[in-house]
């Protein structure tokens, strides 16, 4: 059964849902126009839906309509209750549904051929579909099974640090290769168990690949597996015949690789050795606790008030702390107070903060921060030796000198801000029990220039907001 082409119009229409696409990609590039990019986004996905089912019959409109009203219920109901600090796991989930979603439609593909327009004159797959179909179900199942373990590891169900098995990277090669392999042979060879052998090979390396990485490359690993969601996506479009979908996993794959290059460079990381689980993958790691007893000083909310409407120029530093107490807008607040009282307010924002990127964009956006004021860090970490204060709330690992100085320790090489430059810190965590999300102490609570505000994030914020105001 040889596969029709679609009419003019429908080419058309799927053209210009692509450049919908590419406009939605281009204004979440900003928080000032993310909520333009999403609605183009909207609006491409509709024309694509649209056209997709006037020109195929898949269904009855009744079906069709009813599963999407019970995709989008579902889809309201999450997207209205979920919290701002699920955020991270909650996109993990979603891209797990999208490399479950090719690989059901691969194994469709596989069983009613026919149906989809992919069998030659001998009643056989064609052999490019076999390539198409192979690759669609080995990156969907990766992306399914890897989407999986950092749901779990971002949600807190299981351990965020690094699961290391005894000769991974030989297992996780071999099985990469065996994949390869079957692939290649399924062009030749349709028989079913070459398929299904393929199919839980890749759930089981999706499964390797994730497990050994550290809780610190969580924001690199939800943006890989964007990219995996794409190209799996594309990957089924060439065995549906669709190019909507073609285009839209071309587009959400190259972006996400994008994303995960820049983020690796942000970290001084290549990406072979952030996928490769060689990130935060030594025994070293740490346990999540402070290792030794050392002295630190604790300071109040008037003490930090105090010494900030001194001050001529603090820089606010946050992290995923903020958004677990939910502090952005009492911050915000703050800052609006010594605004008025002539102190510089800036925000300094690593690329890593957060358990996904852009996390903390998102949550200041939310609280209405004005954007000039939010820098990243190559842009704003010089100025630490000229500012008088380093505010910073629930961040660690950024701030953590280690970074540059302990070979030994997991975050070696990843640049972080030098807020030890600072001529005063504050330091907004909930104890001294506990460190970051690498699992590795933070020099800069026991520096001299350091006083710790032991509360929750936003409890202290408030206090600091009534002393100012008093």
């Amino acid at each position: 059964m040889e596969h029709v082409a679609p009419p003019a119009w429908v080419m058309l229409a799927y053209l210009i849902s692509g450049v919908f696409f590419i406009l939605a990609l281009r204004g979440l590039s900003s928080p000032a126009t993310s909520q333009r990019g999403n609605r183009f986004g909207m609006a491409g996905m509709l024309i694509a839906v649209v056209t997709t089912l006037v020109t195929h019959e898949v269904a009855s409109l009744p079906e069709i309509l009813g599963a999407i009203a019970i995709g989008g219920g579902i889809g309201w109901v999450i997207a209205r209750r979920i919290a701002m600090t699920d955020m991270p796991q909650l996109v993990a989930a979603f891209h797990s549904l999208v490399g479950l979603a090719a690989v059901l439609v691969a194994a469709a593909a596989f069983l009613n051929p026919v149906a989809f327009g992919i069998t030659g004159p001998d009643g056989m797959i064609n052999p490019v579909s076999r390539v198409e179909m192979g690759l669609g179900i080995a990156i969907g199942a990766i992306t399914f099974s890897g989407s999986v373990i950092a749901f779990l590891k971002l949600a807190g169900k299981m351990s965020g640090a690094p699961i290391l098995l005894p000769l991974r990277h030989l297992i996780n090669l071999g099985t990469l290769a065996a994949i390869v392999g079957l692939v290649g042979y399924f062009t030749i060879d349709q028989s079913p168990w070459v398929f299904w052998t393929i199919t839980g090979l890749s759930f089981l390396i999706g499964f390797l690949l994730i497990i050994p990485i550290g809780g610190a490359d969580m924001p690199v690993v939800v943006s890989m597996l964007n990219s995996y969601s794409g190209w799996a996506a594309a990957a089924m479009g060439f065995t549906l015949h669709n190019t909507a979908m073609i285009i839209t996993g071309a587009l959400v794959g190259s972006s996400g690789a994008i994303l995960s290059y820049i983020m690796c460079k942000a970290m001084n990381r290549s990406f072979i050795s952030v996928i490769a689980g060689g990130f935060g993958a030594e025994a070293s790691a740490g346990s999540g606790e402070a290792k030794e007893q050392r002295p630190w000083k604790r300071g109040s909310a008037e003490d930090a008030a105090y010494m900030m409407q001194q001050a001529e120029s603090v820089i606010i530093v946050p992290g995923y702390g903020m958004a677990v107490a939910q502090a952005q807008h009492v911050l915000r607040e703050m800052a609006d107070v010594l605004k008025k009282q002539g102190v510089s307010v800036k925000y300094a924002i690593h690329p890593v903060a957060g358990r996904m990127p852009g996390h903390m964009n998102v949550l200041l956006a939310e609280a209405s921060v004005p954007y000039d004021e939010v820098f990243e860090l190559e842009d704003i970490n010089s100025e630490f030796a000229q500012a008088d204060v380093a505010f910073i709330i629930g961040a660690n690992d950024v701030v953590n000198p280690a970074a540059k100085t302990d070979k030994s320790s997991p975050i070696y090489g990843m640049p972080v801000f030098d807020v030890d430059k600072a001529k005063t810190v504050f330091f907004v965590k909930r104890s001294m029990g506990g460190v970051g999300y690498a699992g590795v102490d933070n020099d800069v609570f026991y520096m001299d220039q350091t006083m710790m505000l032991l509360a929750d994030a936003k409890k202290m914020c408030e206090d600091i907001v009534k002393a100012l105001q008093h």
